[in-house]
Formats: C-alpha cells, structure tokens, sequence
C-alpha cells in the first residue's frame, strides 16, 4: 500500500487527457491529486471517474487553472463559486478536499494526510520590492501569468485576500492537531519562496504562494510536503523535510511512452533518504 502523488495533469490538452485512460489499476493505493487538473470542470468529473476506480482513496485539492474562467464568460463558475462546483463533483465521488477531516493514513495512524486550498498572495518577492510592484516587476522580465485574467476572487477583494483567509482557516486547523500527530502537506502552490522560483523564469514566484507557510513543515511535523505548480518534477529537502514537485505538466514535459502512472511519486512509505535521482523535464517552463 502507498501513497502516490501527481499534479498537472491539463487535460485540456489531448494527450494527457487520451494518457488518463491507460493508467493502471492500482488496488489499494492512494493518490494525492495536487491541482491544474484542467480549466474545465467536467474534465475533474471525468479524471476522478477514472482514479477513484483505479485508487483505493483519492486526495484533491485545486490548483489556479481549475479556478479559471475567461473573464467574458457567462456560462461558467468563478471565485468562490468555482472552488464549490469543484468540491460538489469531489464530494460526488468520495474524493477527499480541504474541506474534509484529515484522514489517518492506513499505513501508520499516527500520520494525516492534508489537503490544502492557500493560494498566492504576491509575497514570493525579493525583500526591497514592496507588494504593488511585485506584478510590474515580474513582467519587467517578460513574465506573467494567467491568473491576473482568468483567477476571479469573487466575493473576496483580492486573490491576496482569499489567499490570506485560506491561510487563517488552514493554520487554525493544523494547529489543533494533537502534538504527537505528523503530517503529509498537500498544497498545489510551493510553500517556500526557496522552492518556487523557476531556474529560468524565477519571477515567476509571485504567483507561486505566500510566505506565511514557509515555516510550515516544521511547525505542524511534516514527512513530506508535495506540491505542483512549476511543472518541474524535484525533491529537495529543507530542515530535515522532504518535499516534492509531483507536476506531470503539459504534452512536451512528459513521454507518452511511459505512461501517466510512471510519473506518479511515492510519498509513503518514504522510498528513500537523501537526493533524489531528478532528470528534468525537456524545457518544463511553460506559464
């Protein structure tokens, strides 16, 4: 029994989405789906069809793309609303959200898995930049990233706002676990600013997370964090605490030949101490 990880899986695209159908089955095993599953919600309807029957349990939480919507649009869910939509179709399907009770893994009951919603708040900045200028700083550098169009916050004020609320619902819940409780955290944005600057992009990071989780691992007993987000497939360690970018990514990041399931990473048991043996992807900075 394990506990595997993946994140952006894009089935928008078609031959990640054609890729789905061919995993195996993996009896009792669970699967952590950490985010991007698609800009469409049917595409998460239909992804868990295929995992909750293929996985003993299935473990959700959203990433930006699942919160798109084209700001035109009128026949789709934004905000608030989307984020709702999405844990209906979980909840449909017994898939666990951040909503959730954080549920023992079987493999040793001292340990929760925990599935987080934080989002970003601009805080991924070098010190001397103040938070109004982190976007024009990033574009200064030819990035930008979708979710200054398409990430609706809607009731909240800002993405930073509803980031900050996440955050505040979020750290009350792993703060009442029992102090001998450790944990396995799941969230689709990296949760240190260390780990989310992109080699070639690395302003990049300000859409990445928020710096009020960069204590996080030790402080609520972390084995592992996973996280997706920047489509580069790591594992790094910081403080003792393994963490892992699980991201498959679009078409041109991963090899059809292998199979979906051979980019699946093993978060429990622990599979190994030290550095892991990374290749990465073929130009995997794709924003």
């Amino acid at each position: 029994m394990r506990l595997l990880a993946t994140s952006d899986l894009h089935l928008s695209h078609r031959a990640n989405l054609e890729a789905l159908a061919e995993i195996p089955d993996h009896g009792d095993d669970w699967l952590i789906l950490a985010g991007d599953v698609s800009e469409r919600a049917e595409h998460l309807a239909i992804a868990l069809d295929v995992l909750t029957a293929r996985f003993a349990q299935v473990i959700w939480t959203p990433g930006n793309h699942d919160l798109w919507c084209p700001p035109l649009a009128s026949d789709r869910t934004r905000g608030q609303a989307r984020y709702d939509e999405l844990l209906a179709i979980c909840r449909d399907r017994g898939v666990l959200t951040p909503e959730d009770p954080y549920a023992a893994w079987p493999g040793d009951r001292s340990t929760v898995v925990v599935p987080m919603f934080l989002l970003f708040d601009y805080s991924f900045r070098p010190s001397d930049i103040p938070v109004d200028r982190a976007v024009p700083w990033a574009r200064e550098s030819g990035v930008v990233s979708g979710d200054e169009f398409m990430l609706d916050a809607s009731p909240w004020p800002s993405r930073a706002a509803w980031c900050h609320a996440r955050c505040n619902l979020t750290e009350t819940r792993l703060g009442a676990l029992p102090a001998d409780i450790r944990t396995v955290l799941i969230n689709h944005w990296p949760l240190r600013y260390d780990l989310a600057q992109p080699p070639r992009v690395p302003r990049f990071s300000v859409w990445s997370g928020t710096s009020r989780t960069e204590d996080w691992a030790v402080r609520f007993r972390a084995r592992a964090v996973v996280s997706g987000h920047l489509h580069m497939r790591t594992t790094l360690w910081r403080n003792g605490v393994r963490f892992d970018e699980v991201s498959l990514g679009y078409p041109r990041d991963w090899r059809r030949a292998r199979g979906m399931a051979a980019y699946f990473r093993t978060v429990l048991p622990e599979p190994f101490d030290g550095v892991y043996p990374f290749v990465p992807p073929r130009d995997p900075f794709r924003l």
